[in-house]
């Protein structure tokens, strides 16, 4: 298996090293949650980082989309209004709350 200097191979997966120093108390809520789930520190830690960094990129994609919709604001391409009308009169009368 070939091997360079940070990168691990995982099956079909190649995983770069990445040395992240954590304040006392995190490394140690760290550990503690780790054991309790019996899986590695590690593998607990890049679940984390997957999750928050997935988070970003829907919280960035939302963004995009409401500037977007500020922008096109009373232009052509905004929301047909009576498309928007029925769709209000819709969840009025069926009392489903926007979320």
């Amino acid at each position: 298996m070939p091997f360079s200097y940070g990168i691990i191979c995982k099956g079909d997966h190649a995983m770069k090293n990445f040395h992240l120093p954590l304040p006392d108390q995190t490394y140690d809520h760290l550990r503690a949650e780790a054991e309790r789930m019996q899986v590695p520190a590690t593998t607990l830690a890049r679940e984390a980082v997957d999750c928050w960094l997935k988070q970003q990129a829907r919280k960035a994609r939302q963004d995009a989309i409401a500037a977007y919709a500020v922008e096109m604001a009373g232009t052509p391409l905004d929301l047909d209004s009576d498309l928007e009308s029925a769709a209000v009169e819709h969840l009025v009368k069926t009392g489903k709350a926007v979320r």
